[in-house]
């Protein structure tokens, strides 16, 4: 199926992505983005590239008169899952209730299929590793808002027929990454400091374990979804396989970089301890062997991305909501913003 499809967030890190290998593969391609956590330069040439906000409604309603979409591929969040805990209504209404405007919209002028980029924080606490049977447990503000929007899929299908694929990505890592975000991706935090001589930062022991999926792992098995019939109406997890705690990511990182740096620990988070999960279903339904892009290898591409780059100053998140129990590290951004 080869046809126009919008992708929101399109100037973001997986999303740009997703756009690109959307556009190799023969699709006209819109984007938005507001560009709060994404950069103009990150949208691939060839598409169309629109500034605004994906929850817009008259926006959004102007978008889908003016062009007929086959498919949505829905990836504009702030994915800050830590952070979710203290910006609840910005979590909310950015998260959710944007992505109810657009199924809205997708229902009103029958697009064909619906992408979803949800999360394994979904999962929670959850028995490890986290296969797409289990039930969702979410603790965090971000994944409650990533399940709602999941559960709201099924009930668009079930009433409307909107055809939908929802993706679990984890831990994803790559160029285009926004390195200047203190509070999220810890992989792009880690080179930025490095970059900045500055210590490279761990809550708690180090030892809670993640599994780091490189881009090119992900992006284009989302691309694929809308020519994948098998696929519709499934839920998938996507990303690597092999858990690495955040200690040895870090020196793994300081390798790629070609510096060391000191490491210093701060208080431990509210937190899941260990997250990974199996890809035995998306392996099945699009033909994927094993992983392709190893830890090494993703993290040697990454680096020399970020050296050419350049280190990127962070910026204190200027909407929280909650400061009780916000971790230290972040209430000294918040109060250097208030000088």
């Amino acid at each position: 199926m080869k046809s126009c499809v919008l992708v929101t967030g399109g100037a973001g890190f997986i999303g740009s992505h997703v756009a690109r290998h959307a556009l190799a593969a023969g699709h006209e391609v819109v984007v938005i983005d507001d560009l709060s956590g994404g950069f103009r330069e990150n949208v691939p040439e060839g598409a169309r590239f629109i500034e605004g906000d994906a929850g817009d409604e008259s926006l959004i309603e102007h978008l889908f008169n003016e062009t007929r979409f086959t498919a949505i591929f829905h990836l504009a969040a702030y994915a800050a899952e830590g952070l979710s805990h203290f910006i609840r209504s910005f979590n909310y209404h950015n998260n959710l209730i944007t992505s109810v405007r657009l199924i809205n919209a997708a229902i009103k002028h029958d697009v064909e299929v619906f992408v979803f980029t949800s999360s394994i924080a979904v999962y929670g606490r959850n028995q490890l590793p986290m296969t797409e049977e289990l039930t969702p447990a979410p603790e965090d503000p971000y994944g409650i808002s990533k399940f709602a929007v999941e559960l709201d899929l099924e009930a668009a299908h079930r009433l409307f027929g909107l055809n939908y694929v929802i993706f679990r990505p984890h831990n994803v890592y790559g160029t285009n990454q926004n390195l200047g975000d203190p509070y999220r991706n810890v992989i792009g935090i880690f080179m930025n400091q490095i970059m900045q001589g500055q210590p490279l930062t761990i809550f708690g022991d180090g030892i809670q374990t993640r599994a780091f999926s490189h881009i090119d792992d992900v992006a284009p098995v989302i691309a694929r979804s809308i020519g994948v019939p098998e696929a519709l109406g499934k839920t998938f997890n996507v990303g690597a396989d092999t858990p690495v705690s955040v200690n040895d990511l870090a020196i793994a990182v300081m390798k790629a970089m070609g510096r060391e740096v000191p490491i210093i620990h701060l208080p431990a988070r509210n937190e899941v301890q260990d997250a990974f999960a199996s890809h035995d279903r998306v392996k099945s339904i699009f033909g994927l062997s094993d992983i392709a892009v190893s830890l090494d290898r993703g993290l040697a591409e990454m680096a020399d991305w970020a050296k050419h780059a350049g280190p990127r100053s962070g910026k204190p998140f200027e909407g929280v909501e909650i400061e009780k129990n916000l971790p230290p590290s972040w209430s000294k951004l918040l109060s250097s913003r208030k000088k």
